[in-house]
């Protein structure tokens, strides 16, 4: 509820919201909740969604609960959930405070209880009898799990040290005290190998701090080493790097998408689908126009086609590159911009090291610079697939606009050639002097919630070394190999060990999330280089096979939970809630299991500090409250379980833009580098493989299996997406929601056509990697020569044998090949394949 809201007595209004709007029941049928039977008790009508309940609708229920749908789609959205005889019977969602700022869950979030009284739950802790990845466990005790796990842990330290310990990449639970019990063991048995980045956001992570500011540049005040003025660090998950979509709805004329949909990758009412809805109607409103760069007809298009500008996968920065042409052709750049508050744009601005070498960006465009090639709208149409008029509309659409709103996804960098892609793109809004001002962007995503009100079970690290994410098979395979300069290792030269302990806590990147998921099969297998692997989860998934011992997770309803509201839509909150009933079988939590194996060592009082869970929980809210001043007391919020409020628009950069000598960026220039002397050291420095580049501006290079790869026997481009039926993998394996939204090929009808495929068939996806089954979806919604498959479905394949993959994961088709800067997970978006009926 928002701060002002509380007109009613708190208890009036809980009990009040019981009669509000039972949003699960409209879409019954298909996303109610269930049981382990799968028979739906979710029976609202819509007329009994509005106003008071009308007797009858609902099951009696003797119980309320809040909650939030804690998977990774950036919302966390609000449940409520409705139990009787400590049983959930039904939910609803969020119908608290205004209307605008409601946390409703999607119809996928909706679907939670068939997930959490689902008959595949795992229940007893299990321990491997078969070979890794075959699936085959046997019923174990609590004692011999924690046994096991502590031996292993002992052993590990022993004889390879700490630095042979990894907790891998895992996303499956965001909760203040979700994933953090087991770092904070682990860092009390002194420290694992940190996680460096994440795959949502690898390529841009690791690239866009050389030109809008790195960390490694700040002292630990926050100051700029060298400048000693307070600076801003680049993160993607901000409200100073980019603009929030508030303030594109208030002062925007136009808004430039690339690879950019809300309506997929964040759905719900917490999440930023809802703003840019908002965006869209007022940018609309006042004259303005949407302009979504993508290679399909994205859900947040669809209905609005004439947003839709078609570009084929993995060539944004060419056509970036003939924008910025024509503007500099044209003399529509803002000189006294770049000269003032960037490094590199032309010979004036470039750095003493490359003065007089035709380094520089402008260099770059028109054709002077290292390859000598003009980027004409010409050259960069039989690239893009968009044509050279287009492209000039587009140029000419941009620069004449007023406040231009340029936001990027992630997925344009999630390819082989992404480092450059991010720094591309947010190349726009510089070259027009576009940037921090009202209605304007960065060129980065829209911003994240700037206020966050309760932290989370705290977790000490004592080891510094850093592992990029993409890289931990590589680091089993021939860790002790893996240096700063071949491997991006951070915070160390090199990693002192082979990984051979893996801690997995509700995450599927073992295998399914990861890439190229035969030949990381290979690798896991092999017991005598990753020796021990334990996986903490709540169902089956294709990454839990490969656990030596595996641990049913309770959820997040069946204990206290806690969790800040989520990172994408612009509102800050809390949300406190109770138990909504028993964890089946034998689950537990995973602090209560953490404290047991901390007792194993003597370390059980460090562990817990003398607190329960729920203490814990209470102490971490009460400490928000306290700093923020203006939350309700602990006993209020476990009543009303949500507490909301709104934000202020944020303009990315705005301080910077007002006093760039007062308000520098943490680059070594204070300034936005477009050249960066950094990369351009790091591209001398690291140990290159031939195919491989790093560049100090922002170009266009096809990267691994990108534009231009395609061969005759693999003569698509293919690349993955987002799918509504799932957050990643999370709700993976709801057969309802499978039904619906099914897992399928995109592919253009000429493309179809000439391989006699139609809508419905059942084909066959080969890459130089893999192959999948999947149906057919025969659509004009993808642009020719390239083919599409939803990321995130289940990998199902008898590994044994063929594996061929039945279940359409993606990342079957994936090839390992980490990107030359971030060593990240580029090839997600990057594929070449044919495509043939089965």
């Amino acid at each position: 509820m928002t701060k002002n809201q509380a007109t009613l007595p708190r208890r009036t209004f809980v009990k009040g919201s019981l009669a509000g709007l039972a949003l699960a029941g409209a879409g019954s049928a298909l996303y109610g909740c269930s049981g382990g039977d799968g028979a739906s008790t979710d029976t609202a009508t819509p007329e009994a969604s509005i106003g008071a309940a009308t007797p009858g609708t609902q099951p009696d229920t003797d119980s309320v609960h809040w909650s939030q749908c804690n998977v990774n789609c950036g919302g966390n959205c609000v449940f409520q959930w409705h139990s009787k005889d400590g049983k959930v019977v039904y939910m609803e969602t969020d119908n608290t405070g205004d209307a605008a700022l409601q946390a409703r869950a999607c119809l996928r979030g909706r679907s939670m209880r068939r997930w959490l009284n689902h008959p595949d739950r795992l229940t007893v802790p299990m321990k491997r009898v078969g070979k890794r990845g075959e699936g085959k466990f046997e019923e174990i005790s609590w004692d011999e799990a924690i046994d096991t796990i502590a031996e292993k842990l002992k052993y590990t330290i022993d004889t390879y040290g700490n630095e042979a310990i990894y907790v891998n990449y895992a996303t499956g639970m965001y909760s203040a005290t979700g994933r953090q019990p087991g770092q904070r063991l682990l860092g009390l048995l002194g420290g694992y190998v940190n996680q460096g980045y994440d795959y949502s956001t690898h390529m841009l992570s690791a690239a866009m701090p050389y030109m809008y500011g790195s960390a490694a540049n700040l002292d630990d005040d926050g100051n700029h080493v060298t400048l000693g003025k307070p600076a801003t660090a680049f993160s993607p998950y901000d409200a100073t790097n980019a603009s929030s979509f508030s303030e594109a709805e208030a002062n925007s004329d136009l808004v430039v998408m690339f690879g950019n949909s809300p309506a997929e990758t964040r759905m719900g009412g917490a999440n930023a689908i809802w703003d840019f809805a908002r965006v869209r109607e007022a940018v609309n409103g006042r004259g303005g126009r949407i302009i979504n760069i993508d290679y399909r007809l994205n859900e947040t298009s669809s209905g609005h086609p004439d947003e839709w500008l078609p570009i084929r996968p993995g060539t944004d920065a060419a056509l970036v590159n003939a924008i910025a042409h024509e503007w500099i052709a044209n003399g529509q750049v803002d000189k006294e911009f770049l000269d003032a508050y960037c490094v590199g744009y032309d010979e004036d601005t470039m750095p003493e090291s490359a003065r007089g070498q035709n380094k520089s960006y402008k260099d770059y465009i028109m054709g002077t610079g290292y390859d000598m090639v003009e980027k004409t709208p010409e050259w960069a149409a039989p690239i893009t697939q968009v044509p050279a008029d287009t492209i000039r509309a587009l140029a000419d659409e941009i620069a004449s606009a007023e406040a231009p709103f340029i936001v990027q996804g992630w997925g344009p960098q999630r390819h082989t050639n992404g480092e450059d892609v991010c720094r591309a793109i947010c190349m726009l809004p510089v070259l027009i002097g576009k940037i921090g001002l009202p209605g304007t962007n960065t060129g980065q995503r829209e911003a994240e919630p700037s206020v966050y009100l309760v932290g989370s079970l705290p977790v000490k690290n004592p080891i510094t070394t850093t592992l990029p994410v993409y890289q931990f098979v590589n680091a089993i395979d021939h860790g002790h190999e893996m240096t700063a300069t071949n491997a991006g290792i951070m915070g160390a030269d090199k990693l002192a060990s082979d990984i051979k302990f893996i801690w997995n806590y509700a995450g599927n990147c073992l295998t399914n999330q990861h890439g190229d998921i035969n030949y990381t099969h290979e690798i896991l297998i092999d017991e005598s280089k990753c020796e021990f692997i334990v996986v903490w989860d709540t169902v089956m998934t294709d990454s839990a096979k490969y656990a030596d011992i595996l641990l049913p997770d309770a959820m997040r309803s069946e204990q206290m939970n806690m969790q800040t509201q989520g990172y994408s839509e612009y509102y800050t909150g809390v949300v406190v809630g109770t138990p909504a009933q028993e964890a089946p079988g034998e689950c537990r939590s995973s602090y209560d299991v953490c404290a047991d194996i901390a007792d194993k060592f003597g370390l059980k009082d460090s562990f817990t500090e003398g607190k329960t869970h729920d203490d814990w929980v209470r102490e971490l809210y009460e400490a928000g409250a306290e700093a923020d001043g203006d939350m309700p007391t602990w006993d209020e919020i476990v009543e009303q379980g949500v507490y909301k409020r709104e934000l202020a628009p944020a303009i990315g950069l705005e301080a910077f833009r007002t006093d760039p000598a007062e308000n520098p960026l943490a680059t070594p220039s204070g300034k936005i580098e477009i050249y960066s002397e950094t990369l351009a050291e790091i591209a001398n420095t690291w140990e290159l493989a031939e195919d491989e580049a790093i560049n100090p501006i922002p170009v266009f290079t096809p990267g691994f299996q990108g534009y231009g790869s395609v061969t005759e026997e693999y003569p698509l481009y293919c690349t993955g997406f987002h799918h509504k039926s799932r957050t990643h993998s999370s709700f993976g394996f709801i057969e309802e929601l499978e039904k619906v939204a099914r897992q399928q090929l995109w592919i253009n009808p000429i493309d179809a056509e000439e391989r006699g495929i139609e809508a419905g068939d059942i084909v066959s996806v080969v890459s130089p990697a893999g192959e999948i089954r999947i149906e057919a979806k025969v659509t004009p919604r993808i642009i020719p020569g390239t083919v599409a498959v939803p990321q995130g479905a289940w990998h199902n394949a008898d590994m044994n044998g063929d594996r061929v993959d039945m279940g359409g994961c993606v990342n079957t088709l994936t090839t390992y090949k980490p990107t030359p800067l971030a060593k990240g997970n580029g090839p997600a978006h990057s594929m070449i394949v044919q495509v043939a009926k089965a």
